[in-house]
Parts: structure tokens; C-alpha cells; sequence
């Protein structure tokens, strides 16, 4: 039991590794998120035989301590690495996609949690209403509907963002314009 235990949390950490990088957003922040997931599941390891999907399983613990740490995060104050977060993704083939990526990112960084943690789940992870809703413990109704304003909320904040580019684009060439004629 404890080797097939141990092969279905290997088969596994990609995709929690993904979930806790895209809830935090540092790298270190999400390894230790998925460190704390599997000590959690190896711990329960005599709750297995009665799990049936595993995979839903693993993510409810996942996004438990994740939101346990946030609480708790809450109550102690902000607090501030000493060190820079790792980027991601370290070099992109064109500055536009560097922009969208970022673009991306801050947009889901934008949204409320509920409606962050659906958007991920569903769109990042590929799960299921059912799933994403088990995890969440939420009804799939919700989840449509978080989901639905998630990626219409995510949808403005990317559509500001590039109005605001190319407004910034047209004033620099055109104040490089003026400079030139001056």
C-alpha cells in the first residue's frame, strides 16, 4: 500500500506544485505548500482506501493550507522576504508576451481569492465543476458563477492593461515626434 501510495503523490506534484506557485506566487512559498500537502496525506495515509478521486483530494488539502496560512498570515501582519521572489519564467522569446505574462499574472493577483482559486483550478488545472467544487466544498452552481465573473474580471483587467500600453506607446512616439521637429 505505501508504494502505490507513494506513486500516486509523485503522479501528483506537478500538477499541486503548479496550483501552489499560481495561489502564492514565490516559488519557495509553493514548495513548501506542497512539502506541508504531502506530509498532510502521507499522514493520513489509513484515509486512502476510502478516497476516490485522489487527485481532488490532494488539491483540498493543498488549497486547506493554503487558506489556513493566509488566516494566519492575517493575524501575524505582513510580512517581507528578505530576498527576491524568483520569476516564473526567466526569459521569454518577445518582449509582448513578457508583457502579456505579466499582464496575466497581476490580473489573477487581482482577483478575490474565491473567484482566483476556481479560475485556477478549472482553467490552470483542467478540473472538473465537480472537482473544483469538492475541493472548494462549494456548490458547482458557484463555481460556474465565480468562474463566469473570474474570467470576466481577469478579461477587463487584461483589456486595461493593453489600452494603457498603447496609450503609453502613442504618447512616447508622439512626444519623440514633437522632440524631433523641435
Amino acid at each position: 500500500m505505501a508504494e502505490k501510495l507513494g506513486e500516486i503523490l509523485k503522479s501528483h506534484i506537478l500538477g499541486l506544485r503548479r496550483y501552489a506557485m499560481a495561489l502564492s506566487g514565490n516559488s519557495i512559498e509553493a514548495d513548501d505548500l506542497v512539502q506541508e500537502c504531502l506530509a498532510r496525506a502521507l499522514s493520513r495515509a489509513h484515509v486512502w482506501a476510502k478516497v476516490r478521486d485522489h487527485r481532488a483530494y490532494l488539491f483540498t488539502i493543498l488549497h486547506n493550507i493554503y487558506v489556513d496560512g493566509v488566516i494566519r498570515q492575517r493575524r501575524q501582519g505582513i510580512q517581507v522576504p528578505i530576498e527576491d521572489a524568483t520569476p516564473i519564467l526567466r526569459a521569454l522569446p518577445n518582449q509582448q508576451e513578457r508583457l502579456e505574462i505579466r499582464d496575466l499574472k497581476r490580473g489573477l493577483a487581482a482577483l478575490p481569492d474565491t473567484h482566483r482559486s476556481v479560475v485556477l483550478l478549472v482553467g490552470l488545472e483542467g478540473m472538473s465543476y465537480r472537482q473544483t467544487a469538492d475541493i472548494l466544498g462549494v456548490p458547482i452552481g458557484t463555481i460556474m458563477s465565480r468562474l463566469s465573473r473570474g474570467r470576466e474580471m481577469l478579461r477587463r483587467h487584461m483589456n486595461n492593461d493593453q489600452n494603457e500600453r498603447t496609450e503609453r506607446a502613442l504618447q512616447d512616439g508622439a512626444m519623440t515626434a514633437v522632440n524631433e521637429r523641435a
